[in-house]
């Protein structure tokens, strides 16, 4: 293919303006080589018409993609069109914005710290009192300090889980939380309005001699790590347990080995191929504990170790997995679901912490309904919210604002839990050291956390659930994606498995007493649901399965778990049937 002019013109002034000589030489590259003539031409034409064909959507996630030039891509330089953007609407929007300043964190992925700094150098110039972490840390760490420093807004470099080749901006508004509309609209049109030639930006070592620009140091860590060890509930009971831990190459290996040790868990031993920040996550194919493999390590030293409890970060520490003890598993150890560990923190939490006055436990809409037959039992009021952790801390936030109530647990199926009211965000740092009081809670009374899931089965039922996520990347991806889900709305299914839909629930058109948002429900007799949406950050379509098996007195658990996979996979196979074909 030709490259027509427009994108040859907004490539070249592309690289003129792009800050970072390393992503301006490929973009040289590329111009020369589509200019060159021949089969290179063509494929450098294709390639540099898909990086300026528009630019990464700003949206309540806020920006994430892979690491290159061009406005389709992570860099510098859209950092800088974004910062400007930021900082814009924030001036605008936030009474007294530019006193109260900005927190920026980041975390170890390749150009974080280069991010950061020009997140920093941009609102520096916009007039703004900034406050940088002063290394990589996790981030609920940022979400925490936002409104600890009582900052009109936050940023934290990351990507989260994603892999390597990928970074992103998380952005907090002025409570701690992620951002909601109609500030992601607010800021997006602000983002078209940069003119990136002309963006002021400040000097960081002039600006640090002057006191504008404030480093937040290993004292604010510390600070964070004090309220964190606040949360325990259970501290007299002994801590015995023998504990295998592995950051995967991210940045939470400091605080949670810390927050262990502080908590009086002494016997904690961390994966030591995988404890340093690396970019490159050398170790795993996938950052991501849910993938699979990405626990192969720190299992097999939790067998060496003959640990109690296996327990992982992703790479930013904002989410948590555990893996406990399972003699008919072949890994000897057997991984929970974030439901179940949502809903163990939950029991937990809801069981030893104070009781008087209202109390909320919240879950994402994917997640399982278990949690609000769990709060029924307790008495206390529950919430599901849209997926994205941002829901959940702004309805608890509102939630307590007309209660004066105690907002004790939020989770999200894809292992992110907030406990308490400390981070207006998903925190695996708070996770891991409450998650490891729960075990030898459970030790201390002759339980153990097997039994401990069991139990709560035993009184609400057995929900069984199931993700599964068809990746279509690219713009013919995302295309599909989209015929798949105006398929479904077009025509949604009578009945799945042979069981009647009760209920077909489309929330882009308002229905179900949700946001609007583009997520489709099917409810089903017996508690069956399915959940279809994009993923907000990833080229995925997810779809969510779920049964509940009341279990019957004297029931062998086993027994009532088969009954429930079987109906699930019943349940998921009609209805990836019909899905695969809307995506072909």
């Amino acid at each position: 293919m030709s490259l027509h002019a427009p994108f040859l013109d907004a490539a070249r002034s592309w690289a003129e303006l792009d800050p970072d000589r390393e992503t301006a030489a490929e973009l040289d590259a590329l111009l020369a080589a589509a200019e060159s003539g021949g089969a290179a031409a063509t494929v450098a034409a294709a390639e540099l018409a898909d990086r300026f064909a528009g630019r990464l959507e700003f949206g309540t996630a806020g920006i994430r993609g892979v690491l290159a030039a061009g406005p389709m891509r992570m860099n510098q330089l859209l950092v800088r069109q974004v910062s400007a953007g930021l900082a814009a609407y924030v001036a605008a929007e936030v009474t007294d914005a530019r006193v109260r300043g900005v927190v920026i964190g980041h975390d170890a992925r390749h150009k974080s710290r280069a991010f950061a700094e020009e997140t920093a150098a941009v609102f520096l110039g916009a007039g703004f009192r900034v406050m940088l972490a002063h290394q990589h840390w996790p981030t609920p760490t940022t979400a925490w300090a936002v409104r600890t420093c009582g900052a009109a807004v936050g940023v934290m470099v990351t990507a989260s889980h994603n892999p390597p080749e990928y970074n992103g901006y998380k952005v907090y508004w002025e409570n701690g939380a992620q951002i909601i509309p109609p500030h992601d609209a607010g800021i997006a049109a602000r983002i078209d309005d940069v003119d990136a030639a002309a963006v002021a930006l400040g000097s960081l070592e002039a600006s640090r001699a002057a006191g504008t620009l404030v480093t937040l140091g290993a004292e604010v860590e510390q600070a964070y790590l004090a309220a964190v060890l606040e949360l325990q509930v259970a501290r007299a009971v002994p801590r015995q347990l023998r504990i295998a831990y592995t950051p995967l190459h991210g940045v939470g290996a400091e605080l949670v080995e810390a927050a262990l040790a502080g908590g009086g868990f002494d016997h904690v031993v961390t994966e030591p191929s995988q404890r340093a920040p690396d970019g490159a996550f050398p170790t795993v194919a996938f950052p991501n504990p849910e993938e699979k493999g990405a626990m192969d390590r720190v299992l097999a030293l939790a067998r060496a170790e003959r640990s109690d409890l296996v327990l992982a970060n992703d790479p930013d520490a904002d989410r948590l997995a555990v893996a406990i003890p399972d003699a008919g598993s072949a890994t000897g150890y057997r991984m929970l679901t974030g439901d179940q560990v949502g809903v163990l923190l939950a029991d937990y939490l809801l069981q030893h912490g104070p009781t008087a006055g209202p109390r909320l436990v919240a879950c994402s809409l994917v997640s399982s309904q278990l949690l609000r037959y769990l709060a029924a039992s307790y008495g206390a009021d529950s919430r599901e919210t849209l997926t994205g952790f941002k829901w959940i801390a702004n309805v608890a936030m509102a939630w307590k604002a007309e209660t004066g109530g105690r907002f004790v647990l939020g989770y999200e199926e894809a292992l992110g839990y907030s406990v308490g009211e400390l981070v207006g965000d998903k925190d695996g740092v708070s996770a891991a050291l409450l998650f490891a009081e729960l075990a030898v809670w459970n030790r201390a009374r002759g339980r153990t956390v097997a039994e401990h899931l069991d139990d709560l089965y035993r009184r609400v039922g057995m929900f069984v659930t199931e993700q599964v996520s068809i990746t279509a990347a690219g713009a013919q991806g995302l295309a599909a994606i989209k015929r798949a889900m105006a398929a479904f709305r077009a025509a949604p299914p009578a009945e799945l498995g042979g069981v009647a839909v009760d209920e077909a629930v489309d929330l882009a058109r308002g229905e179900g007493g949700f946001p609007a948002s583009d997520v489709l429900i099917y409810r089903l007799a017996g508690g069956r649901r399915v959940i279809m949406r994009p993923s907000g950050t990833e080229p995925k379509l997810k779809s969510y399965y779920e049964v509940r098996a009341v279990v019957g007195d004297g029931e062998e658990m086993a027994a009532a778990r088969g009954r429930g996979l079987g109906e699930l996979a019943v349940l998921r196979d009609a209805h990836q049937v019909l899905l695969r074909a809307a995506l072909a």
